[in-house]
């Protein structure tokens, strides 16, 4: 049986997680901290990043070669679609808002949530390259009513992990929320994916992780 590695609270373990439950794939939990030195983990991931999976082949590590995985290997329900094109779509918004957007709104997590603080000039730099980076996102993300368009993806995995977070964490630093600032009217978007039952199991786990 495939083993999900990593903790509750990792937006990239439940984009997994998330994917996993979609297409009821069986699949056990166990508990591991990002950045372990422990060689057990890093023979897992070599950078000692989560989540990592283990399988009766081996260990897998990196949200997205996850994703790719678990979608060849269980492809019913599909999370792809099936013409080329449309599934390189799905891709490319996956890489904006893993890359661009939640990749870059991380460095603001320590003030956001930590109680740290965050140097002016790094706050300069990351709402700038943000700010950018929305409006790309805006011209792709479809919101029709899933974030890709008339289907649930994999795309729709990473955008209610992340997306939150990139809300949260700019509104906690800069005032406002950079997204709704940008006219991405996302919040009812996570509310219609968030009656999901998976979304349900990935919230309550989180929420019972912080508690």
């Amino acid at each position: 049986m495939l083993t999900l590695c990593g903790l509750p609270m990792s937006n990239y373990y439940n984009k997994v997680k998330m994917a996993l439950l979609e297409k009821n794939v069986p699949f056990t939990e166990e508990h591991a901290k990002t950045g372990s030195t422990d060689e057990a983990i890093l023979s897992a991931s070599p950078l000692g990043k989560i989540p990592f999976i283990r399988t009766e082949q081996g260990c897998l590590c990196e949200s997205q070669a996850i994703m790719d995985y678990i979608e060849s290997s269980w492809p019913t329900p599909s999370l792809m679609p099936k013409d080329a094109f449309a599934a390189a779509k799905v891709r490319e918004l996956i890489t904006f808002i893993d890359l661009h957007l939640e990749l870059v709104v991380r460095e603001l997590y320590t003030q956001a949530f930590f109680g740290g603080t965050v140097s002016e000039s790094a706050q300069a730099r990351v709402r700038k390259v943000l700010e950018k980076n929305i409006t790309a996102f805006k011209r792709l993300a479809k919101f029709t009513p899933y974030v890709a368009g008339d289907s649930f993806t994999q795309a729709d995995c990473a955008a209610f992990a992340s997306l939150p977070l990139v809300g949260m964490a700019t509104k906690a630093v800069y005032g406002e929320d950079l997204l709704l600032a940008a006219g991405v009217d996302y919040k009812p978007y996570i509310k219609m994916i968030g009656e999901r039952p998976s979304a349900q199991r990935v919230v309550a786990d989180r929420k019972a992780s912080q508690a």
